[in-house]
C-alpha cells in the first residue's frame, strides 16, 4: 500500500486559465520543455515555421493558432506526476473549458501583464472560486512594456476580490527588464545573463552582497523599495489560505522567453495539492481509498482522423486502474472491462497498463459514456456530483445541404452533441433542429467538423441570442409558442422556451404565473 500512497500524493493535476493570447499554449510547452516531454517548444503563431504547439492538435486549431479542444499532457518533474489540462482560450470557448475545471485540483492563471486582468479570465475564475480550489497566478509577458506590478495586484484584489502574495518582484520591464526579486528563495534571477550569472544571493537585509553589476542600476533600488512596501503593507504568506483558494501566490516572467517559468514550476509543485477528495451523492471518496472510481468529464470524438473514434476521459478519483480491470457503470448498473486505455501528449499517445487517483486517463469509447458518467470497481455503489449544465447563449437552426447525405448528417450531430461543445434542440412540431452553443466560434468548430470528419455540409442558420428557460413538469400547451418565446425540446425530450430577451420573459412570467420557468444553472 505505501507504493500506491506514495503514487497518489505525487500526483499534481490543474488546468491553466487564461483570455485568449495572455500565453497559455506558450506556458504550457515550456513547461513540457521542463518535463523533458518535447525537445523543442513551438509557439501557437508557428504558422509560417510548420512548427505548431503540442498542445492544438486539431485542423481548425493549426489554421487559426487558438486551442480550441482541452487535451490532456502528462510529464514527470522532480519526482512528481503532473497531468496538465488544456482548456481552450478562445472568447468563444464552450462547457469543454467549465467541466475541465471539474477535473483538476489546482488552477493556474494566466495575465498578460500589459492587459491585465481580462474578460475571459473572470468567467473561468468564477468556477474556480465556485469549487474553492487553489489558484496560482504568472503574470506573463515582462520582456515587453507592460503595467506597473502594483496596480495588477490592486486589480487581482479589486476585480477577482482574491488576495494576493507577489513571490517574487520585477526588476524593470520591457527593453529595461534586468530579472526578478525572488522574495521565497531569497535571490535575484538575473534576465539575458550567462548560466553562471543567473543568481544572485541575498543578505540578511535582502540585498545583494559585493560588487555586482546589477546594484548600479536605479532600477535595482526601485525594486527594493517596492518590496519594503510589500513586507510592510502587504499580505502575509498563508500555506493554509493558498490551499482553499482565498490567497493566490504571484509568479512574474516571461514564458516565451522562458524566464521565471522553472522558479515558478518548482515553487508550484511545493505547494500546489496533491489529488483531493471528490463528493459523492453518500459524502466525499478519499482519493487513498483502494476501491477504483472516476467520472467521465469530457468526450472527444476523431482524435485520430484515420479511425473514426472517440474518446472518454475519466479523471480517477480513487483507486488505482489496472488494464483489462472490470467496472460498473452507474447511469446503467452493467459491468465493463476498461481494456482500451490510452494516455496523451497532445496527439502522441501511449497505451496504459495503470494508473492511479489524481491522473486522467483515455477510453475508448463506442458510444458507452456520456458525460458526467460515474465508473467505479467493487460491489460499493459509487455516484459523483452532477457536472454543470451550462445555458447556451447564441443559437442557430442547422440543415443538411444534401438531403441524400441524411445518414451521415445525424450521425455527425449526435456524435458532437455528446461531446457536450453543442447542444440540441427539436421545434416542437416541425423537429427542426435547432443547435445553442456558448459562443459563435462553437458552430464554427461544428460546421468544421461536420464537413471534415462526417463528410457533410450544413446550412446553419443564424437565430440570435435567445433565453433559454426549461418548464417544470411535461406538459405544456403548445399555443403558447411563438416567434417570442418559441417552444422546443431539449435532446432528452424536456419542454423549453427560448425568449427573444429580457422583456418577452418577463412579459411571459406576469402573463403566466402558474407556468414554473428554472435555469439549470441557478
Amino acid at each position: 500500500m505505501a507504493g500506491f500512497k506514495d503514487e497518489v500524493l505525487s500526483r499534481r493535476t490543474f488546468a491553466i486559465i487564461s483570455h485568449p493570447d495572455a500565453g497559455k499554449t506558450t506556458l504550457t510547452e515550456k513547461l513540457l520543455l521542463f518535463g523533458g516531454a518535447i525537445r523543442a517548444a513551438g509557439t501557437v503563431k508557428g504558422k509560417k515555421t510548420g512548427k505548431f504547439a503540442t498542445s492544438d492538435w486539431m485542423e481548425i486549431e493549426k489554421q487559426r493558432g487558438i486551442s480550441v479542444t482541452s487535451s490532456v499532457m502528462q510529464f514527470e518533474y522532480a519526482g512528481k506526476r503532473i497531468n496538465i489540462l488544456d482548456t481552450p482560450g478562445h472568447q468563444d470557448f464552450s462547457e469543454d473549458t467549465y467541466r475541465t475545471l471539474m477535473a483538476v485540483d489546482s488552477a493556474v492563471m494566466i495575465i498578460d501583464a500589459a492587459k491585465g486582468i481580462e474578460a475571459q479570465t473572470i468567467k473561468l475564475f468564477k468556477v474556480c472560486r465556485m469549487r474553492g480550489i487553489p489558484i496560482f497566478t504568472f503574470i506573463n509577458k515582462l520582456d515587453r512594456q507592460g503595467r506597473p506590478p502594483l496596480e495588477l495586484l490592486a486589480e487581482l484584489e479589486e476585480i477577482l476580490g482574491i488576495e494576493s502574495y507577489p513571490m517574487n518582484w520585477p526588476i524593470g520591464m520591457g527593453k529595461e527588464f534586468l530579472g526578478i526579486y525572488d522574495r521565497y528563495h531569497r535571490r535575484i534571477e538575473q534576465f539575458r545573463v550567462e548560466e553562471g550569472d543567473r543568481f544572485l544571493a541575498l543578505n540578511e537585509a535582502g540585498e545583494v552582497e559585493g560588487d555586482a553589476p546589477i546594484k548600479e542600476n536605479a532600477l535595482y533600488g526601485q525594486a527594493l523599495e517596492e518590496i519594503m512596501l510589500l513586507d510592510e503593507a502587504g499580505n502575509e504568506f498563508s500555506e493554509e489560505r493558498i490551499a482553499n483558494g482565498t490567497l493566490t501566490p504571484v509568479f512574474f516572467g516571461s514564458a516565451l522567453t522562458n524566464f521565471g517559468v522553472q522558479t515558478f514550476l518548482e515553487t508550484y509543485l511545493q505547494f500546489a495539492p496533491p489529488p483531493q477528495g471528490r463528493k459523492t451523492e453518500e459524502g466525499v471518496v478519499d482519493p487513498l481509498s483502494e476501491q477504483f472510481s472516476g467520472f467521465v468529464f469530457k468526450i472527444q470524438a476523431n482524435m485520430n482522423p484515420a479511425h473514426r473514434d472517440r474518446i472518454a476521459f475519466i479523471r480517477i478519483c480513487s483507486g488505482k486502474f489496472e488494464r483489462g480491470m472490470s467496472v460498473t457503470l452507474a447511469r446503467t448498473g452493467k459491468q465493463m472491462k476498461l481494456s482500451q486505455s490510452t494516455q496523451f501528449l497532445a496527439d502522441d499517445r501511449s497505451t496504459v497498463e495503470e494508473a492511479v487517483s489524481g491522473d486522467i486517463l483515455g477510453l475508448y469509447d463506442t458510444g458507452t459514456y456520456q458525460i458526467g458518467d460515474t465508473i467505479y470497481s467493487g460491489k460499493q455503489p459509487v455516484q459523483f456530483e452532477k457536472l454543470p449544465q451550462f445555458t447556451p447563449e447564441l443559437f442557430v437552426k442547422v440543415s443538411a445541404k444534401n438531403v441524400m447525405k441524411q445518414k451521415s448528417f445525424h450521425k455527425g450531430i449526435n456524435q458532437l452533441v455528446q461531446e457536450g461543445a453543442i447542444q440540441l434542440y427539436r421545434t416542437w412540431h416541425t423537429e427542426d433542429y435547432i443547435l445553442g452553443a456558448v459562443g459563435q466560434l462553437q458552430f464554427e468548430v461544428f460546421e468544421h467538423r461536420m464537413k471534415n470528419e462526417y463528410n457533410s455540409d450544413v446550412v446553419i442558420e443564424s437565430i440570435g441570442s435567445k433565453i433559454p428557460r426549461w418548464i417544470e413538469g411535461d406538459t405544456v400547451d403548445e399555443s403558447l409558442s411563438s416567434s417570442r418565446s418559441l417552444l422546443v425540446k431539449d435532446r432528452f425530450g424536456k419542454p423549453l422556451f427560448l425568449f427573444e430577451n429580457d422583456f418577452a420573459l418577463r412579459w411571459f412570467t406576469d402573463k403566466h404565473p402558474g407556468i414554473k420557468l428554472y435555469n439549470p444553472m441557478e
